[in-house]
């Protein structure tokens, strides 16, 4: 039988949703099964960070942490969802004034979660959602294992050109997949 797990890199998720769409509000749940498309599915990793916060934080920074706590504990309550926090790191200012934070600990934890799962034989499939060039190496072990590997992308950011020749499948965000999956309202 074919299980997969869907490994979801909430920032590039994000990014995609408002370059290309508008900023499309999704129904998680019906991300995984589009995504599955028909394969049991074992679990959907969510991958992020809670937003940066000032000592003290302002009260802007107050409400948007909130919200985006308010956001993961609703994914975590998804049947077979499971969220990963990362950490974000506040790295200077831009010349602009604007600051600059990074992303810790994110692309490792998806790496090894997929590594491993393909590794135990608890996969035969794996859906990504990402575009970055440090999935590779995970994308090559969970493929050693005999794990079909698809890669979810948007177009306006595309992924590494690496990672895309990796994968096994490669497809669009396309308008028809978000409004199959798009909040009502």
């Amino acid at each position: 039988m074919s299980r997969i797990a869907i490994f979801i890199d909430g920032a590039y998720l994000d990014y995609t949703l408002r370059q290309e769409f508008g900023g499309a509000r999704i129904l998680y749940d019906r991300l995984s099964e589009q995504l599955a498309q028909g394969c049991d599915v074992l679990r959907t990793y969510y991958y992020h960070c809670l937003p940066y916060q000032s000592n003290p934080p302002t009260v802007d920074e107050r409400d948007r942490f909130a919200k985006a706590q308010r956001f993961m504990q609703a994914l975590e309550r998804l049947p077979r969802y499971e969220v990963r926090l990362g950490q974000l790191a506040f790295r200077g200012r831009r010349e602009t004034g604007e600051p600059i934070f990074v992303q810790k600990r994110v692309d490792l934890m998806l790496g090894v979660d997929l590594a491993i799962l393909a590794g135990t034989r608890q996969i035969t499939h794996a859906a990504l959602v990402a575009g970055d060039s440090d999935f590779l190496h995970a994308v090559k072990a969970a493929k050693g294992q005999g794990v079909l590997v698809s890669l979810w992308h948007g177009v306006a950011n595309p992924p590494h050109d690496e990672l895309w020749r990796e994968c096994d499948d490669r497809s669009k965000i396309t308008q028809a997949l978000v409004d199959s999956i798009r909040r009502p309202g």
